[in-house]
């Protein structure tokens, strides 16, 4: 494959995606070379997608906000919340009991 960049690999992809996607008809003479470019282009995609995040995984980490950013939603919640959403192996499959003053509002349903 000649292309090295992002842009040409992500290119490449579009067209192929684009000319299977416009075929009336399988080109079954085409579609290895369409398939074996693609699998390239992917390949030269995925490697600058993980140099990308690594490279960003390594700012955030050196500014102190990497540890921070995969567990935030979880840190966010208290505990019970957390505890309420993971699964026990005590617990059945059957819901908890709705809170004591879950009817006491006038909506009728």
């Amino acid at each position: 494959m000649t292309q090295r960049t992002f842009k040409d690999a992500y290119g490449m992809l579009q067209k192929h995606a684009e000319t299977l996607r416009d075929q009336n008809e399988p080109n079954i003479d085409d579609l290895l070379t369409i398939v074996t470019e693609s699998v390239d282009a992917y390949k030269v995609c995925k490697e600058r997608i993980d140099a990308v995040e690594a490279a960003l995984k390594a700012a955030l980490d050196g500014a102190g906000v990497g540890a921070t950013m995969q567990g935030s939603a979880a840190a966010d919640r208290p505990a019970e919340a957390n505890a309420a959403r993971a699964p026990s192996a005590g617990r059945s499959a059957r819901a908890a009991p709705p809170p004591a003053d879950a009817g006491d509002d006038d909506v009728p349903f």
